[in-house]
């Protein structure tokens, strides 16, 4: 089942693009061969850190598709977003994932709209019928929605519903459903990784884990081990890094970074995201000159 191997390391990729806007499907494929060498235990295409909202289905597919090849017979699973505020239009992006061979879709909750409760419920378990597992996605900061732990438990009761990306900015809900169910619950708050962690957590999508991807995996890996020292100490040596990615609107910050170390060769992004201020490329370039191990 993919809620049992949704643990570790799952990396929201992002979608590299050349200097005139377009796909960058090379650097995209030489990025996931670095994040699957560094160990990473997952990765999700199409996400907001891949810029969703302004990349095109068929530019979504082309990725899905390289990740695949490049994953091969390795037992990581790949998911797609396929979230909107249509439930119609969920489901479609879902059943066209499935097509594609992904192993689960990440779906956000309804944004903008703000149903009830019960029409989040409803929405998931429409979705949740196409057949492919979900990872159902709470972020209320850029939704507008927030659920209660009550709430969240009533959508990882869904069958096909394999798990939670947590982002509501805290590790109250992870000491919640920790006790309540068996599907996996997943940090999306990069700074709260480690917390997370320690409070039922099974693993983190973590769009910082772009960069360092080996040493985010490091983390994991100890506390599994049982080395939480190891593991805390790992993690607080990231800590700087996160904040600086998480400076201005993601992804662009991510996107400077793997530029600077030759990961991808453009750090363009589609508007309404903007490049990085000069400002912040003064206060990164010393981390990079200075931790040059954590790239």
């Amino acid at each position: 089942m993919l809620a049992q191997r949704l643990k570790g390391i799952i990396v929201p990729v992002i979608a590299p693009f050349a200097a005139d806007h377009k796909l960058d499907a090379e650097s995209f494929g030489s990025l996931v061969r670095s994040l699957l060498d560094q160990g990473a235990h997952g990765l999700v295409i199409h996400g907001t850190t891949g810029e969703c909202p302004t990349v095109s289905w068929a530019e979504a597919s082309r990725m899905v598709d390289i990740a695949l090849e490049i994953r091969a017979n390795r037992s990581i699973p790949i998911l797609v977003g396929t979230g909107s505020n249509d439930t119609r239009e969920a489901v479609r992006l879902t059943k066209r994932a499935r097509s594609l061979g992904a192993d689960g879709a990440l779906v956000v909750t309804p944004y903008y709209n703000r149903p009830s409760a019960q029409g989040v419920l409803e929405h998931y378990r429409r979705v949740a019928d196409v057949g492919l597992p979900i990872v159902a996605y709470h972020i209320p900061y850029r939704t507008g929605l927030e659920l209660n732990p009550d709430e969240l438990a009533a959508i990882l009761e869904i069958g096909n519903v394999a798990g939670i990306k947590e982002s509501s900015g805290g590790i109250r809900n992870f000491i919640e459903l920790g006790g309540r169910t068996d599907k996996a619950l997943l940090c999306g708050d990069d700074l709260y990784f480690f917390a997370a962690l320690c409070s039922g957590a099974s693993g983190g999508m973590l769009a910082s884990a772009n960069v360092g991807t080996n040493r985010f995996v490091k983390v994991y890996e100890a506390y599994a081990s049982h080395r939480l020292a190891e593991a805390k100490e790992t993690f607080d040596g990231l800590l700087p890094l996160i904040r600086l990615l998480f400076a201005e609107p993601n992804p662009a910050p991510l996107k400077w970074v793997l530029r600077q170390t030759g990961c991808i060769r453009s750090d363009a992004v589609r508007l309404p995201i903007t490049p990085i201020t000069e400002e912040l490329r003064r206060r990164l370039e010393p981390l990079l000159s200075s931790n040059r191990n954590i790239l």
